[in-house]
């Protein structure tokens, strides 16, 4: 039995089992990247308060500040994108789909800063959660909705996809001819 709104087929396992892959892949390179101790003479203090090291950054001016910003949008981006994929649902809630990503990317990026307080020369900052996140959002807003219309074109399903598709999965069901009782 096929769930509903799902993708169906075997191509569409196999983009399900791979963006898992992918995930997973760009998981341990962020893992990879953000918990490497840093051996440097002397770290910026906890950053605690929303926005205050994007506004101190800025005020320095140069390109420096917006690097820091696009890394930080860009470190988690994908999951914006792969989370949804490796769900694989064409008829999910616009809205839904938002939400969940977004609080799936901000729980990754929480755990991150939480686990970069014991390694030394990195600092948690409140900010890096709220680019990643915002990062998230961004990547699911400009590829997520555009991409389920396009494979719902692909695959000519309409607004709706019925629950169970049996005469399409397993056939139709053989019916057996009536055979009189003996006397």
């Amino acid at each position: 039995m096929q769930r509903e709104g799902s993708i169906g087929g075997s191509a569409a396992n196999h983009v399900r089992v791979t963006a898992g892959v992918l995930l997973v892949v760009h998981l341990a390179l962020v893992l990879w990247l953000t918990l490497r101790p840093l051996d440097v003479l002397w770290v910026r203090p906890a950053n605690l308060r929303p926005f205050a090291g994007i506004r101190a950054d800025l005020a320095l001016g140069g390109a420096a500040p917006v690097r820091r910003i696009a890394a930080g949008l860009a470190l988690l981006a994908p999951l914006g994108v792969l989370i949804p994929l490796a769900h694989g649902r064409l008829q999910a809630s616009p809205l839904g789909s938002l939400v969940r990503t977004a609080s799936a990317g901000a729980l990754v990026s929480v755990a991150i800063t939480l686990a970069q307080t014991g390694v030394p020369g990195r600092v948690p900052d409140v900010d890096t959660v709220l680019l990643n996140t915002a990062g998230v959002l961004l990547a699911h807003v400009l590829v997520v909705p555009a991409g389920r219309r396009r494979a719902r074109r692909r695959d000519g399903r309409g607004r709706r996809a019925p629950a169970v598709q049996e005469d399409v999965l397993q056939g139709r069901t053989p019916t057996i001819p009536r055979v009189g009782i003996a006397p």
